[in-house]
C-alpha cells in the first residue's frame, strides 16, 4: 500500500509526443505543429470538430457548421 502513495502524477504530454499519438488531428512538419481539423468556436481550441458527410459537428456542446 505504501508504494501507491509514493507514486508521481503523470506529466503532461509534450505537443510532440500527441503529433505520434494522434497523426490524424496533428501533423508536425519542420519542428512545428499543424492542426489538421477544425476546433470548436464555443469550447475553444482543445475540442476537434467530427467530419461527417455533409456537416461538421461538435461532440462536446452540439455545434454544427453544414456543408454548402
Amino acid at each position: 500500500m505504501a508504494e501507491k502513495a509514493d507514486k508521481k502524477p503523470k506529466a503532461p504530454k509534450s505537443l510532440k509526443t500527441m503529433a505520434a499519438i494522434k497523426p490524424r488531428l496533428y501533423n508536425l512538419e519542420g519542428g512545428q505543429i499543424q492542426r489538421l481539423r477544425h476546433s470548436c468556436p464555443k469550447c475553444g481550441a482543445g475540442v476537434f470538430l467530427a467530419i461527417h458527410a455533409n456537416r461538421t459537428s461538435c461532440g462536446n456542446c452540439g455545434y454544427t457548421e453544414f456543408k454548402k
